[in-house]
């Protein structure tokens, strides 16, 4: 394993923009710590959080639906004693059943105040630094939402409004309704489809970028090997990138990877997050894990600095669109990108 993460200690983390914010260029995705992966040791998760707190991390990413509310009462607890040194992102719109099952997507003013006073309670905290309006369903009327979210922020119940997963024209009548700080969609070499348009719209209108499944999901860390070892309560046992012989297909994509990763001795997860963190300072990556060790490895990619030809030889192995199968299935997917 490379030396350059062995010291929990690491270097100072490289600062990006979010809009007005000036944040470190990594963050801490909370995802895993509660729900979608299966299993996971809440108290191993806290104490990550508290690794990444003092290694210099400083936005802390969940959403309301994470655990139908237990990855913020969670992320809550971690924060407890060290709220004054961190950003807590939120999320508001996606809408699942008791039992889990996804319901679609809302924006009206009410949902909004409704979840906002919900994920404060949970989080215990008196306000967030970023909330984040999750997804738009196709046609939705964003300019309600957007008026919702300036109504928090007038309260001082939010600091900053961001969007997730949405269009570039979406961000635009966003925009003008309420300041956007950041838009948060999933970017990594396994999906690239901010390039075309968002990140142009984002970068004229001076809005950052939170990069989230930087490491695809797990595809970039190594760890997937087949749909079979992955635990039955795992969501990604349906993805369409992780069935069929998409999955094979896919796996060739990260041998190719690897290769790159081997000659400048790291880790195939922090050549992928440096790749990530060359990409400009207008960008913060928000790498998914509930374990400190795992952190640590992803921490080290910040200081990663890549060559002309390094970055020449990652596109060559993963060109844009080469990754077979889609995000998600077709009712996830009908919600994204409007």
């Amino acid at each position: 394993m490379p030396n350059s993460w062995d010291d929990p200690a690491g270097a100072p983390l490289p600062v990006s923009r979010l809009g007005t914010l000036k944040v470190p260029a990594q963050g801490l995705g909370c995802l895993s710590m509660s729900s979608f992966y299966g299993l996971s040791d809440p108290d191993e998760a806290i104490a990550t959080v508290h690794r990444a707190v003092d290694r210099g991390v400083v936005l802390l990413d969940t959403a309301d639906v994470q655990g139908l509310g237990e990855g913020e009462r969670l992320l809550g607890a971690a924060v407890a004693g060290r709220r004054d040194r961190v950003m807590i992102a939120t999320k508001v719109g996606l809408e699942r059943s008791a039992r889990g099952e996804f319901l679609g997507v809302r924006g009206d003013r009410a949902y909004i105040r409704q979840r906002c006073e919900g994920s404060l309670r949970r989080l215990g905290v008196d306000h967030l630094d970023l909330y984040t309006k999750h997804w738009a369903a196709p046609g939705e009327h964003i300019e309600e939402a957007m008026e919702a979210m300036a109504e928090l922020v007038a309260e001082g119940k939010v600091r900053h409004v961001c969007l997730s997963e949405v269009s570039a024209e979406t961000v635009r009548r966003a925009h003008a309704v309420h300041p956007v700080t950041a838009v948060q969609s999933e970017w990594s070499l396994w999906t690239r489809g901010i390039e075309r348009d968002v990140l142009p719209t984002c970068r004229e209108l001076g809005i950052g970028v939170i990069a989230s499944c930087p490491l695809g999901r797990g595809f970039l860390t190594g760890d997937v090997t087949s749909a079979a070892g992955l635990r039955e309560a795992d969501f990604r046992r349906g993805l369409p990138r992780f069935t069929g012989e998409n999955i094979s297909r896919n796996l060739a994509l990260v041998g190719a990877l690897r290769t790159v990763a081997r000659r400048l001795d790291l880790t195939l997860a922090q050549l992928a997050l440096a790749w990530l963190h060359h990409q400009g300072d207008d960008v913060v990556t928000i790498p998914g894990t509930a374990r400190r060790d795992h952190l640590d490895e992803n921490l080290a990619a910040a200081c990663v600095t890549l060559t002309e030809r390094d970055l020449r030889e990652i596109e060559a192995a993963v060109p844009p669109g080469a990754v077979h199968g889609e995000r998600y299935g077709p009712f996830l997917m009908d919600l994204v990108d409007n």
